[in-house]
């Protein structure tokens, strides 16, 4: 080993570091989903109406996914570090205020302060990642890990919160992250190194207003297309969205120092990490709506069992971001992303086969062969994206990453989610009795659980229940058949670009002969 190889390895304090900045992603991830199980005791005491409370779950989300571009070029200008600490102490404070809400209004204001404190987490921690860890392997490894993280936050949220509500009120589920982000707060400074960029210009204004206003518009008029179909609010909503993000990127090409550096698109294993990452994202949500569902709805499972079923899918994507550095020193990057959307797309397809009496073990299985092709794309292409822009713009390149997956998401639920409801109708049509009431019809017709609702009430032994079953099963079969045809597309994409971005083949490089490429 050289000695140049030898300093660049990783020595205790940046592992230790990593640990901790490690802790704030879990905490961002659980902060998305510890929050469902407190919902009938927050109606209870707080009394929020409909829209209050749809705003209480969602607009923590709205205003991570619609912060995050912002923050990652702030954390570039005013310091990675700095701007990690101040999200980490707002996430704190918010997080007491929002325990101790006394309205629902309150509540609501909260938890829009924990979305815009917890879009500064993950830039900032993905970015200094690329400073603490200059060898390829170890940088591979500590992405992992942070991408393990985040699966491992949102698995253990509904336990965390089924723990604290077992014993405590609805506030505990807040203040679960008051001890972590004090931990980062203490450590921080002596553990992160500080890093921004020192030729940063001015900052542009009308991008700060422009950024967040596009993506909170899409995600917006996504979500409630998703929930009321082709609603004119939520049309209009997605239009001036799309409006606000042309005109930003539009501007971006004018700036000396831009939010968004559309330039990077030109380099071909950073448009193909980030395309790929998007449609994982979309065809991930997509399916994983019905999977829930179909797991309570159609096997019948408590929610209990349905968690434990789900368990597989976050140890298996743990795992796989934990082996990815490992497989992509042996494979190099472009086998890497392209076998793990192959193996991704035998999931989907065995969710796609999923039949009584053995839809339990075909969906598992499918779960699980996703999760670990699908964990080692989001490890590799996140290292692609940090490492093809310059180190300067390590966090604005990493908070397009995020915003990409954020959008995607949400365009999975939407689309796929607004598709999979159609075909759903299209076939339980049909089996409607005519005697039914309208309304009951309507509402048997518009989900899964209404429909089981409405048969809990006819005399015709399970048959109109059978058939919702047998509909909405047929439905997410559909979605898993679209989800595969996306990975294959997703597969031959990044093989085509990874193997044209450089004249050695990129099996045979490693990564940062790929992203400089």
């Amino acid at each position: 080993m050289t000695t140049a190889a030898a300093s660049a390895k990783a020595s205790r304090r940046e592992w230790i570091g990593l640990a901790i900045i490690a802790l704030p992603c879990l905490v961002y991830a659980m902060d998305l989903t510890v929050l469902n199980l407190a919902l009938p005791a927050i109606s209870a005491q707080l009394d929020p109406s409909a829209s209050q409370l749809l705003w209480i779950v969602d607009i923590y989300g709205f205003l991570v996914a619609g912060f995050l571009i912002t923050m990652g070029t702030l954390g570039d200008r005013l310091g990675r570090r700095r701007l990690l600490l101040a999200g980490a102490a707002a996430f704190a404070v918010a997080s007491v205020l929002a325990a101790f809400a006394r309205s629902a209004e309150m509540l609501i204001a909260m938890r829009a302060l924990l979305g815009v404190a917890g879009a500064t987490l993950a830039p900032s921690t993905l970015s200094l990642i690329r400073n603490m860890f200059h060898d390829e392997h170890e940088r591979q490894f500590a992405i992992g890990v942070w991408i393990a993280a985040f699966s491992v936050g949102g698995a253990v949220g509904p336990l965390v919160g089924g723990v604290l509500l077992q014993w405590f009120w609805w506030g505990a589920v807040f203040l679960a992250a008051v001890p972590v982000m004090v931990l980062l707060l203490l450590l921080g400074p002596r553990l992160l190194p500080e890093y921004r960029d020192p030729e940063a210009g001015r900052l542009d204004l009308a991008s700060m207003v422009q950024s967040p206003g596009a993506v909170l518009a899409v995600v917006y008029g996504l979500k409630r297309i998703a929930e009321y179909g082709l609603d004119p609010r939520g049309i209009a909503m997605l239009l001036v969205g799309v409006a606000l993000g042309v005109l930003f990127v539009r501007r971006q090409r004018h700036l000396a120092y831009p939010f968004l550096d559309v330039t990077l698109f030109r380099r071909p294993a950073f448009s193909a990490a980030i395309v790929a990452y998007a449609l994982t994202g979309l065809a991930m949500m997509g399916v994983y709506i019905f999977m829930t569902q179909y797991l309570q709805l159609v096997l019948g499972l408590t929610p209990l069992q349905a968690g434990v079923a789900t368990i597989p899918w976050s140890v298996c994507f743990t795992v796989g971001s934990l082996l990815a550095p490992r497989l992509a020193r042996h494979w190099g990057a472009r086998r890497v992303m392209v076998r793990g959307l192959l193996l991704a797309a035998v999931g989907f397809g065995i969710t796609a086969m999923v039949v009584p009496p053995y839809g339990l073990w075909f969906l598992v299985a499918g779960m699980i062969a996703m999760s670990i092709g699908l964990a080692p794309v989001m490890t590799v292409g996140n290292e692609l994206i940090i490492t093809s822009a310059p180190p300067e713009r390590a966090g604005a390149a990493s908070a397009l990453s995020e915003t990409s997956a954020e959008l995607s998401g949400a365009l999975g639920i939407a689309v796929l989610g607004s598709a999979g409801m159609l075909l759903y109708r299209m076939w339980l049509g049909p089996a409607v009795p005519a005697a039914l009431d309208p309304a009951d019809g309507v509402r048997a017709l518009a989900t899964i659980g209404g429909a089981m609702s409405v048969a809990g009430g006819l005399a015709d032994d399970g048959v109109f229940a059978e058939a919702a079953r047998a509909s909405f099963t047929n439905a997410m079969r559909a979605i898993a058949v679209f989800g595969a045809v996306m990975m294959l597309a997703a597969a031959w994409m990044a093989a085509r670009l990874m193997r044209d971005g450089g004249a050695t083949p990129v099996a045979e490089t490693g990564l940062d002969d790929v992203a400089g490429a």
